[in-house]
């Protein structure tokens, strides 16, 4: 189970390794927590379509279904109002009856449903600051942490409502956009005499507020970045097709990090750091 906060998000954060236990032969639900109703149009060629603009929510709902049809996993909508990303200074409130606003173990109540309905023996979510400091990620890894242990807590969630308590094993961060793959792939750019989008990133990255965080995990998945890339395409209004997503040959991207990384922040099997696999410890215990 991959928990998101938003339509787009579960395209560019392990969508090859989602694919990759797809092809496998692994059950893969897609929890979005919101529909992205407040978010920006971000693809400059589709802004400024009044269409879009007036029903934002309708086509990103039709986008993530066509992402989801693209990585073969299933998907459900928590039903939660987009928080929007406050800018300014000072930040204004968030707007009445967002999903940052919500209380936390009652919208983690919706999350144990679908964890108890799913089953999920491994569940990916954000760190402590979102990944970066959207209030709707952050919110997510509060109900996500909630919800691990709450799922298995008939008290707190009682069974008549919430179904029957379960305990996945296994809970990961998302740690895709790390500084070691970034320094990879700019070096490997400039190497090849090619032009590389990351140099601004990296002298900023202090600026960004992004604590080193300890890659536990690495996926190999080379073979699947075509689908990611087809599944984040497919988020038209948020994703510019020939913006700086896509500005690192593909080939150089599967021989120089040919993996997606994980931050193991809970588990209740045995397991070896580092892993190739989110089912480590899970496979051999079976």
């Amino acid at each position: 189970m991959a928990v998101h906060a938003h339509p787009d998000d579960e395209s560019s954060k392990g969508a090859a390794t989602m694919a990759k236990y797809v092809s496998e032969g692994v059950d893969v639900l897609v929890v979005t927590c919101t529909g992205g109703e407040r978010g920006s149009i971000l693809n400059p060629k589709l802004q400024g379509d009044k269409y879009i603009e007036e029903h934002i929510h309708e086509v990103r709902k039709k986008e993530m279904d066509e992402a989801r049809e693209i990585l073969g996993v299933k998907q459900e909508w928590l039903g939660f109002v987009d928080s929007g990303l406050p800018e300014g200074d000072p930040l204004p409130p968030l707007p009445e009856g967002c999903f940052a606003l919500e209380d936390v173990d009652k919208a983690a109540g919706e999350l144990v449903k679908q964890i108890r309905s799913f089953r999920p023996q491994v569940i990916t979510t954000y760190d402590e600051n979102g990944g970066y400091p959207h209030p709707d990620h952050i919110m997510t890894h509060k109900i996500s942490m909630v919800a691990f242990e709450g799922a298995a807590d008939a008290e707190k969630y009682p069974e008549a409502e919430f179904g029957p308590a379960y305990q996945p094993r296994k809970l990961y961060y998302n740690q895709g956009f790390n500084r070691p793959r970034t320094e990879a792939l700019h070096n490997a750019l400039l190497e090849r005499g090619l032009e590389s989008p990351y140099g601004d990133w990296l002298k900023r990255w202090s600026e960004f507020e992004r604590t080193e965080r300890t890659l536990t995990t690495h996926v190999p998945c080379a073979e699947f970045f075509e689908i990611r890339d087809k599944a984040l395409i497919a988020h038209a209004t948020q994703i510019d097709p020939d913006g700086g997503w896509f500005k690192v040959p593909m080939e150089i991207q599967k021989e120089v990090w040919p993996t997606e990384e994980y931050e193991l922040a809970k588990s209740l099997v045995d397991t070896s750091l580092p892993e190739d696999d989110l089912f480590a410890g899970i496979r051999d215990n079976a």
